[in-house]
């Protein structure tokens, strides 16, 4: 093979491997904030602990009668997508925007009513305030938290899938729930996944 063939059949291969990657959205890139927080095993979880995974983060609460349900059956047939796949290196946390009623105890129960995939890890995040969840949200997903108003108990909060590099980095999300033209899409998030799981070995 001549070296210019040879040189453009590498280029091409290097063009080719570089659009395996997952391009980050404009308005993230940020690194996560740290943060300490209690599992539904009632066990400490940390940003720490989510080092050297791809993690996929959304924000739900027990009580929640409209969109919490169904974006966490949208979840749960996820990770078994992604354990159909045979994806490693992934996990999935989710940050109670209800912490005061969401003990450990109570998300346990509430994750016991799906079957996700026992080979996912999936986090559900309590034991720390209103203020604390409402500011995190918005420092970090870009989203957010409104406490409950004329006695109701439903909180407001967005509907977003964000996707999480190994080192912490928030890269794009995803529509949680479908909605109007926006649908919930697991071919995506699942290709996503592949991509940046595959670059971890």
């Amino acid at each position: 093979m001549k070296r210019g063939t040879l040189l453009i059949a590498l280029l091409l291969i290097l063009s080719a491997c570089g659009t395996d990657e997952v391009e980050t959205m404009s308005y993230y890139g940020n690194t996560m904030e740290e943060f300490e927080a209690i599992n539904q095993h009632n066990e400490t979880f940390s940003s720490d602990d989510m080092e050297g995974k791809v993690w996929l983060a959304n924000m739900i609460f027990t009580e929640c009668v409209t969109v919490c349900p169904p974006m966490t059956q949208n979840m749960t047939e996820l990770t078994q997508e992604l354990d159909s796949q045979g994806l490693e290196d992934i996990g999935i946390i989710s940050f109670s925007v209800d912490p005061e009623t969401d003990s450990p105890e109570v998300l346990s129960e509430y994750m016991s009513w799906y079957s996700p995939s026992e080979n996912i890890e999936w986090q559900m995040m309590t034991g720390y305030d209103f203020e604390y969840i409402r500011d995190y949200a918005l420092n970090n997903f870009k989203t957010v938290v409104k406490a409950p108003q004329d006695g109701s108990n439903q909180v407001m909060h967005g509907t977003g899938i964000y996707l999480i590099d190994e080192n912490g980095t928030l890269i794009k999300d995803y529509t949680g729930v479908d909605a109007g033209d926006n649908t919930f899409e697991t071919e995506e998030i699942v290709e996503d996944v592949k991509s940046m799981t595959a670059n971890l070995n």
